[in-house]
């Protein structure tokens, strides 16, 4: 684990700082939306090839900093690569997203592999290594795992739905099938994020992609238990590990999230109301987004109406810019400038009463 540059924006705001500009990255920074990015797919047959080649997947990462200057970097991969490392087989369709051999019976499990491959995840080690000497000293590296329910979302239907049903069913008739799943995806993702802190990054994310679709009894004991363990789990051996909660569409229940799992920061999808995400949620842990992607695909006063609006919700407390998702293939490259020079520009106005390096 890489020792702590003080002057780092986003690990400042981690630690409870609060800065007079918030530091910005954006989910999906790296992808299709970039010009760069899609030559440098052509040098590789599929998605997974980019992944595990470490000098491309080091150069994909590396593509947004050198563009726009942001104060963060994500590592270039995948979620579903720990479904990959247990032994499910996984493929990437062109326009139609990843395709697993879906579980679709408990006895399918017996499948999977008992713990992670560490050999075959290797060449993300290796990018994460390959990119943390090439990093201006004040941008912090991200790694990130997929939260256990959403990994197994994929891992049992296949692929992606819209409602996630087959998994929804899938614990709701094998509960003790599926709390096995789950464990073993746990415990995956403990590994999994360890090693990434031992190779170089500063901080990582959880993402719980579909937690949103969660009854409040399933919230808690399928996002809530599995993050708080993970969490706990990854600080046992990396004690000073920082880590961002993503939770997407938890709602009103993002403060019975924070009560149980012990994160540095959370992050916000473009749902939540920003009143309610400032007086209940911010008030509990330093807070990240949640700038609507189509807001960023449609640019102009729809755009600067939408920043403005978050900077002064959240501009007073520990806060990190970003989007409530992933940045849209289609969003063009003049709007993420216009975003960038907005947070930048506006925001020193609009926090003017605020002090530089207050703590919560």
């Amino acid at each position: 684990m890489p020792e702590t540059f003080p002057k780092k924006p986003i690990l400042r705001v981690l630690g409870g700082e609060c800065l007079a500009s918030p530091p910005i990255w954006l989910m999906r920074q790296a992808g299709r939306y970039l010009p760069e990015y899609r030559a440098i797919r052509q040098c590789a047959e599929n998605f997974l090839d980019l992944c595990f080649d470490p000098r491309l997947a080091a150069e994909i990462t590396l593509q947004p900093i050198r563009r726009f200057g942001f104060d963060a970097a994500i590592l270039f991969s995948d979620i579903l690569l720990v479904a990959y490392a247990l032994g499910q087989r996984l493929s990437f369709e062109t326009g139609e997203g990843p395709r697993l051999d879906a579980l679709a019976e408990p006895a399918d499990l017996t499948r999977l592999r008992h713990e992670l491959d560490q050999r075959m995840l290797a060449p993300i080690y290796e990018a994460i290594g390959l990119v943390r000497t090439q990093l201006p000293p004040h941008v912090v590296l991200l790694g990130f795992c997929g939260a256990p329910w959403t990994v197994a979302t994929y891992m049992i239907a296949g692929h992606g739905t819209a409602d996630q049903m087959p998994a929804r069913l899938f614990a709701y008739r094998h509960p003790q099938a599926f709390a096995s799943l789950m464990d073993l995806l746990i415990e995956s993702s403990i590994s999994y994020l360890v090693r990434q802190f031992e190779s170089g990054v500063d901080a990582v994310q959880i993402f719980d992609t579909w937690a949103g679709v969660l009854p409040s009894d399933e919230f808690y004991r399928w996002c809530i238990e599995p993050s708080e363990k993970i969490v706990a789990g990854v600080r046992r051996q990396v004690p000073a590990a920082r880590i961002i909660g993503f939770p997407r569409g938890a709602g009103t229940e993002l403060s019975r999230y924070l009560a149980a799992v012990a994160v540095d920061a959370i992050g916000l999808d473009w749902m939540i109301d920003l009143a309610f995400a400032r007086d209940h949620v911010q008030k509990l842990r330093p807070v990240q987004g949640n700038l609507d992607p189509l807001a960023l695909l449609a640019g102009g006063a729809a755009l600067d109406q939408a920043v403005d609006s978050i900077l002064r919700a959240f501009g007073t407390g520990p806060f990190i810019f970003n989007l409530g998702h992933g940045v849209l293939p289609d969003t063009p490259l003049e709007n993420v400038e216009r975003l960038i020079e907005r947070v930048r520009a506006a925001s020193r106005g609009l926090t003017g009463n605020s002090s530089e390096g207050r703590r919560t």
